[in-house]
């Protein structure tokens, strides 16, 4: 069976959907920190978009590969396709930004 979700960090409660075939009512297997877990999709998720693979309570942090990616502005559950309608970005956020936070790649 191909990979269909990408995940990267065992701290990420997203995966990236790499199926061209995600749609609402599924049951997929998703691999998490060598682990495999049934997830069931709440709702089509087009390639390239993010996938709920743990709950998320409205104001918790976002993860993708290891890396904060935004806020949960509602309670997101386990399956539901996490994009620009349920987050809010902290890209570019110069306010979030914290002297420790990890980054990718170096500053230029």
């Amino acid at each position: 069976m191909a990979r269909e979700v990408h995940v990267i960090d065992p701290k990420d409660n997203t995966g990236t959907v790499i199926s061209r075939t995600m749609t609402e009512g599924r049951e997929i297997t998703v691999e998490i920190n060598g682990q495999e877990k049934a997830i069931k999709v709440l709702k089509d998720i087009p390639y390239g978009h993010k996938i709920a693979i743990r709950p998320v309570k409205k104001g918790e942090t976002i993860y993708k590969y290891g890396l904060s990616i935004g806020t949960a502005t509602e309670d997101i559950m386990v399956g539901d396709h996490v994009h620009i309608h349920n987050i809010e970005s902290n890209r570019g956020r110069g306010d979030l930004y914290k002297k420790d936070q990890e980054t990718v790649g170096e500053r230029v």
